[in-house]
């Protein structure tokens, strides 16, 4: 049997599925399509191969909590979790976790899956999978080639050439190509010798840093200088920050595939999607008969084709068609399906106006657990806290705010000034200004309260850390 190593690519904003995507939670951290985030299918995907080992996890460092929690979630244990300093493209990302393999297994096999596809049919898909691992073993550097069922635009292609003498069931690559017009995919769909660039590979760890050398010297050497300084602390590997910085942007299509004579292609269905739109999301979702998808509290009349998406509140869509409309708590989408692609120019309007819709929702993740602000007014904030059990925040004080802590469910310990006390349901304590203090959950049942503040400057930047169970940062203003 054929070891395979798992390499998942967990970075990227998902930007396109905005509100419901943002860079604090992006897509690939949430449940789309099913029970399990798109991660979560990864992972189990992956692991239901012949030969799977651990797999290596690629984040970067504000998901590096979120990533870790939802793998072992499934009890499934990561061989690795790899922290990007900077993002920096898959290239780069990608050779961090072979230098990692290289070390323990010269001869490993890679299969480098990004965190947000949506892959429907495991049989066909370990499949794949085993054709490709067989050009792999011959050399060979493969990606998977989704036959393609419609004139997609929003997919670069592939054209598949000669099969290969020693690995049948792949192709040489003949051509890369860019994202085409409507008449050339058309045309390419009517050739029937390209297919969609899945953005999935295999190959061995040991070559690929050889092409690496061969066609982007610049982007190994800097790789090799962040991967010789990396650092661990609890789960996580992180590679020097400053070597990394310096290295060239770069994603592997370019860097590699395109260039290096060892390119292959498996032609392949396994009703595969890369989630990248509303209207891609609508298309993998079941319908009700007038061709609506509607997830939450809705209510539709004379509408067709069209997702409806409510988070916190009822949503009445009535006479329209081919529409996306999505709630959040802070944030609605509201606009024809066929413009999915246009979000950006939302988002850029929201970073030019100095707003955090686009950065994170109300309810914001901790690894302790999260919080979300309920109102907040001049000198006030409200927020609602909720400590896993077994969980604490940072020991930490404010320079600018004071805080009311009330115990809604759950038992609360309370530490301000070295000095301990248990709350129970309905009990409360202030904490004054420029007083050390630390929240935990002593429990095994979640721990919710709510946290009033008040004070001349409210921002989350006000927190100096003294001492930390999480390795963030100490003694300095930042998140908690």
């Amino acid at each position: 049997m054929t070891h395979v190593h798992p390499v998942i690519l967990c970075g990227g904003n998902g930007t396109r599925l905005w509100p419901l995507s943002r860079a604090s939670y992006p897509k690939q951290l949430l449940a789309l399509t099913g029970q399990h985030t798109l991660l979560q299918d990864t992972l189990l995907r992956a692991a239901a191969l012949p030969g799977a080992q651990a797999p290596v996890l690629v984040c970067n460092e504000d998901h590096r909590f979120l990533v870790r929690e939802q793998a072992q979630s499934l009890r499934h244990e990561p061989a690795a979790i790899l922290l990007e300093p900077y993002g920096r493209n898959t290239a780069p990302a990608i050779a961090l976790a072979a230098l990692l393999l290289v070390e323990t297994s010269p001869q490993a096999l890679m299969l480098v899956l990004p965190a947000d596809h949506v892959v429907d049919e495991q049989p066909a898909f370990a499949q794949a999978v085993e054709a490709g691992l067989r050009a792999a073993k011959a050399g060979y550097l493969c990606t998977f080639g989704i036959s393609p069922t419609s004139p997609e635009t929003g997919y670069g292609y592939i054209q598949a050439g000669q099969a290969l003498s020693d690995a049948p069931l792949a192709h040489h690559v003949k051509q890369f190509v860019e994202k085409p017009d409507l008449a050339m995919a058309q045309s390419y769909l009517a050739q029937g010798t390209y297919a969609w660039n899945s953005g999935m590979f295999v190959f061995s760890a040991s070559i690929y840093l050889e092409e690496l050398r061969l066609h982007r010297p610049d982007i190994l050497a800097a790789v090799r200088a962040a991967w010789r300084g990396r650092t661990h602390d609890a789960d996580f590997l992180r590679p020097d920050a400053l070597a990394f910085r310096a290295c060239p942007s770069e994603s592997v299509d370019y860097a590699i595939m395109q260039t290096t004579q060892r390119a292959a292609t498996v032609p392949a269905q396994f009703g595969w999607s890369d989630v990248g739109s509303w209207a891609s999301l609508w298309a993998l979702a079941d319908k009700d008969p007038q061709g609506n998808v509607c997830v939450g509290d809705t209510y539709v009349a004379d509408t067709s084709n069209s997702y409806i998406r409510a988070e916190s509140r009822l949503v009445a869509v009535m006479g329209l068609d081919d529409v996306v409309v999505v709630e959040t708590p802070d944030a609605v989408l509201v606009m024809h399906k066929d413009l999915s692609q246009n979000i950006k120019a939302a988002l850029d309007h929201m970073q030019l106006a100095g707003r955090k819709e686009h950065l994170e929702h109300l309810r914001v993740h901790r690894p302790w657990g999260w919080y979300e602000g309920i109102d907040a007014g001049e000198r006030f904030q409200v927020k609602r806290i909720m400590v896993s059990p077994g969980a604490k925040l940072s020991l930490q004080m404010h320079h600018h705010r004071a805080e009311h802590w009330v115990v809604v469910s759950g038992t609360a310990k309370v530490t301000v000034e070295g000095v301990e006390a248990l709350l129970a349901e309905n009990q409360s304590t202030y904490i004054p200004l420029g007083h050390k203090h630390r929240l935990e959950n002593p429990g095994k049942v979640p721990l919710h309260l709510i946290e009033v503040q008040s004070g001349t400057y409210l921002g989350e930047d006000d927190i100096v850390r003294f001492e930390d169970s999480y390795q963030r940062v100490l003694l300095a203003c930042a998140p908690q």
